[in-house]
């Protein structure tokens, strides 16, 4: 008969480490959740944050191609005149 009645005590105290781990797992769980909405925030600002460091960097490499682009045009373009001007100059001092 006592075997029974410890039976039914541990029973019991089972029962009510189980409903406290499971408030301490809630309560848990919800300070993880707020843990993560948190980290999500900052994890959104600095993506923001980077977002726009890249497009900055990005318009102004864009400026930097053009700017190079419109260098090696004008070089190209002395250059063919140049050569252009010394085959004639040649073509003439050869006739």
């Amino acid at each position: 008969m006592t075997w029974m009645e410890d039976v039914d005590s541990h029973r019991g105290q089972t029962a009510q480490l189980r409903h406290a781990i499971r408030a301490d797992f809630a309560e848990f769980r919800e300070a993880m959740r707020g843990d993560f909405a948190e980290l999500r925030q900052e994890v959104r600002a600095e993506i923001t944050e980077l977002r726009q460091e890249i497009r900055g960097v990005d318009a102004r490499l864009s400026g930097d191609i053009k700017q190079a682009k419109f260098e090696l045009i004008t070089w190209s373009f002395v250059f063919w005149v140049g050569a252009v001007a010394s085959i004639a100059a040649l073509a003439g001092v050869l006739r």
